[in-house]
């Protein structure tokens, strides 16, 4: 409409991204982890627990299946974040995108809560009996922390742009390690390759 002005304004700076700002996620992501921790190696293990069953016969199949659920859910987040920053050559992000990532996210770490549940419960932290359990113990506490501080750092904006896409790949990488020191072990007998 002639004579009318538009009401934008100066275009306001992005705020500095500095490495600096990396402290809160690695604080948050130490006390959740350290929190963990402690609880688990303070808390008496209680095997009957009886969220997926009362015996090892009764929860590990189902904590496995759920367990491998949740390693396609971080596979899919993965592909998604992949996709929606334009590194999968081919596609380009579409609408939409960015919230199914934050929708599958969430049903990846309410999948989780109950395996959790029962692992910190019924055997809490274990870091002197074998490999297995003790990487798969620490890996646990570090799910959760690595969880918040990606959290942090999506919320943050004076962040360095390559903090975001490590903490993802940590996070797939720690579903990873928990798969591979409990589903896989089930799955192969209770052996697992190189360990």
């Amino acid at each position: 409409m002639p004579g009318s002005v538009e009401a934008t304004g100066p275009a306001v700076p992005a705020p500095p991204r500095r490495s600096g700002w990396l402290v809160a996620p690695l604080v948050v992501a130490a006390a959740v982890t350290a929190g963990l921790y402690i609880f688990g190696t303070q808390h008496t293990p209680n095997y009957s627990t009886s969220l997926f069953g009362q015996t090892a016969a009764d929860t590990l199949p189902l904590k496995s299946w759920l367990a491998t659920g949740l390693l396609s859910l971080a596979t899919v987040q993965l592909l998604l974040a992949l996709w929606m920053y334009g590194r999968i050559h081919g596609l380009s992000a579409v609408r939409g995108i960015a919230g199914t990532h934050r929708t599958v996210g969430l049903v990846a770490l309410l999948l989780s809560l109950p395996i959790a549940y029962h692992c910190a419960f019924a055997y809490g932290v274990q870091t002197k009996t074998d490999t297995r359990i003790a990487v798969h113990s620490v890996a646990g506490c570090f799910l959760y922390g690595a969880f918040a501080a990606k959290v942090t750092i999506v919320r943050a904006r004076r962040l360095p742009g390559w903090s975001l896409p490590v903490v993802g790949g940590l996070l797939v990488t720690v579903v990873a390690v928990l798969w591979y020191t409990s589903a896989l072990w089930y799955f192969n007998n209770y052996s697992l390759p190189s360990l």
